[in-house]
Order: structure tokens, then sequence, then C-alpha cells
């Protein structure tokens, strides 16, 4: 169960990772739109309305974001700061779902405003369990702020 308008983005620059998360998202039964942009400054754009992310009928803006860290351009915590720090879009919620197990990466990030840090898991069946629950909690259960107005 979940609402088809809520549009999920998903921050990813390994094309096999995207893949896992979209058939993770049919095995769940989660019929949200899912965004992809594979680099942080596409991220930035995308979340900004600009070309070639302008049209937000098309590019709407997310309920959720799935960030990776190591990603090309511009780093997941260089597009979380940027985000943290935008009047009209700081409230969105921001999982970051990373292979990296530092304590310094996580409480970096977490020291940026991120919501929730996730390992990669390496199995399968744990991502669509990951999946399932970020959909029960952040776009299900969750009240979402109002974006928008700073």
């Amino acid at each position: 169960m979940s609402t088809e308008e809520d549009t999920i983005l998903l921050i990813e620059d390994n094309p096999k990772d995207v893949l896992l998360m979209q058939r993770a998202l049919r095995k769940a039964n989660i019929a949200n739109p899912l965004q992809v942009v594979n680099d942080g400054d596409a991220a930035v754009l995308y979340l900004s309305g600009v070309e070639p992310y302008n049209d937000r009928c098309r590019y709407p803006l997310p309920v959720l974001i799935l960030l990776d860290l190591k990603l090309p351009r511009r780093s997941g915590a260089e597009v979380l700061m940027w985000l943290r720090q935008q009047g009209e879009l700081k409230r969105l919620p921001v999982v970051v779902l990373t292979a990296s197990k530092e304590y310094a990466d996580i409480n970096h990030i977490y020291d940026l405003g991120v919501n929730a840090y996730i390992v990669k898991p390496v199995a399968f069946n744990n991502l669509v369990e990951i999946v399932k629950t970020l959909n029960l909690h952040w776009i299900i259960f969750n009240e979402k702020p109002q974006i928008g107005t700073a």
C-alpha cells in the first residue's frame, strides 16, 4: 500500500543498484513513481527545478529522497548540505543508502541533517524488507512537512 502520486527520488550512480532498487520496489508492491538521477549535480538540478528538470509535472518534488554517499560531481554529503540550506526544500526527508559503515561517515551525515542512515544490504530480500519499512515509515505513516515555504 502506497500513494501513487508520492514520488521517490533515488540519487544513485551505480546502474546495478538502481536496477536492484527498482526490482525491490516492485517486489514490495510499492507503486510510487521512482525518479532517478545518477550524480550529485543532477540531484541539485532536479531538486531546484531547473533545466532539464523544470517541468514539475514530469519531475515532481519527492516525498522521500534515497541518497548514496559516493557520487560523481558532488558527493551525497554535499547534496545533503546544499539541500539543508534551501529554505523551501530543507524539510524533505532524506535517507542515506550507502555501503559505508564508517562511524566518521555516519556521524558526519547525521550532523548535516539526514533523517536516517542505512547500509546497503548484501542480500536482495533484505533490500526488499528495507524498502517495505521505508514505505511504511516515510510514505504511509509519516506526517509530511509542508514543502515550498521557508
